[in-house]
């Protein structure tokens, strides 16, 4: 499926809690109030039922999974499907049965995308409810908010007589009685609101413990590649590892490292190519050798021009001597 392989940027993780449980309750016909109220899995794997009807075993699905082993079997029932439908999704059951709000909401903000992404999220016919019979603890889901939906009836029925019967007798006993359901009903909305509020900064929290492992994760590659031999003792190696292992945020540090690669580099001997000195070496043997042949024609140029005319004749003679055409 295109779904099962979805980006942390895509927009299936920005759909909120809110929409995310009215999801859930509509499709299941259940009554959950927070995210985490589905950590035990069998709300997951029913979400599987529902769009690869049949697929899931709901006998084996346990909706009554309180302790962490019983929840992991409802995992393993739904990694079971995964497998036959070759879904490449990575279940983190450690932390989905721990009850984090972030972690069971992204993984359910994926399965709504993987839901909406099969027959266009159209369920068609599909009974949450008598599917759900079939698994353990299943009719006490849907039961529950029936019983409750009930007993809150009666009660408000029984508190509306019972006032009304203290109306007639007592005027001032009605009128405490209804200064004392205001105050209780504005404290449960406060209750209500300091709920939320720190369900909110749980999921703050829990971000930010994601994004401080994955920085630390990334700065320990760093430092790995670093302390290999063959790069420590790279200016730029050094330079690194001088602010990786800064004890306090000082600004100098970035400047100390600058100085550090630039001061290597002034250090480093300009290499010369052999074929050049050889090229340049050549033309000077050649002028020295020039500058020999020139002294020695002007040696022998001012040594005859010192000769007397007597030994100029002696040598003219001796040319003369020597000729073939005289001893002819």
């Amino acid at each position: 499926m295109a779904a099962t392989n979805i980006g942390m940027m895509d927009g299936a993780y920005f759909v909120g809690r809110n929409e995310i449980l009215a999801w859930i309750n509509s499709t299941l016909h259940l009554n959950l109030s927070k995210v985490e109220e589905a950590a035990s899995g069998a709300v997951h794997c029913q979400l599987m039922d529902a769009v690869h009807t049949g697929m899931v075993p709901m006998h084996k699905v346990n909706f009554d999974a309180k302790n962490e082993y019983e929840m992991i079997q409802n995992y393993k029932v739904l990694q079971d499907v995964f497998n036959k439908l070759k879904i490449k999704k990575h279940i983190e059951v450690n932390k989905l049965i721990k009850g984090r709000p972030l972690d069971n909401l992204e993984f359910m903000q994926w399965m709504k995308r993987y839901c909406d992404s099969v027959n266009g999220g159209v369920l068609g016919s599909y009974n949450a409810l008598e599917r759900r019979e079939s698994c353990k603890g299943g009719k006490e889901v849907h039961k529950k908010p029936v019983s409750s939906q009930v007993s809150s009836r009666s009660s408000s029925a029984g508190a509306k007589a019972q006032s009304s019967h203290t109306a007639r007798k007592i005027e001032g006993n009605a009128t405490n009685a209804s200064v004392h359901r205001t105050t209780k009903s504005s404290s449960t909305l406060e209750g209500q609101a300091y709920d939320e509020q720190i369900t909110e900064l749980k999921l703050f929290v829990d971000s930010l413990e994601k994004e401080r492992d994955f920085y630390f994760a990334k700065l320990r590659d760093i430092e790995v590649l670093c302390q290999k031999p063959e790069l420590e003792q790279l200016p730029v190696v050094g330079a690194i590892q001088r602010i990786l292992y800064a004890a306090e945020d000082n600004p100098s540090v970035i400047a100390e490292a600058q100085a550090m690669i630039s001061q290597q580099q002034n250090q480093q001997p300009s290499i010369l190519s052999p074929i050049a000195e050889a090229v340049e070496e050549k033309p000077k043997q050649e002028t020295t050798q020039k500058r020999k042949d020139i002294s020695n024609f002007d040696l022998d140029t001012i040594a005859s021009s010192k000769s007397t005319p007597r030994q100029k004749l002696s040598d003219i003679s001796n040319l003369v001597d020597d000729s073939p055409l005289v001893n002819f």
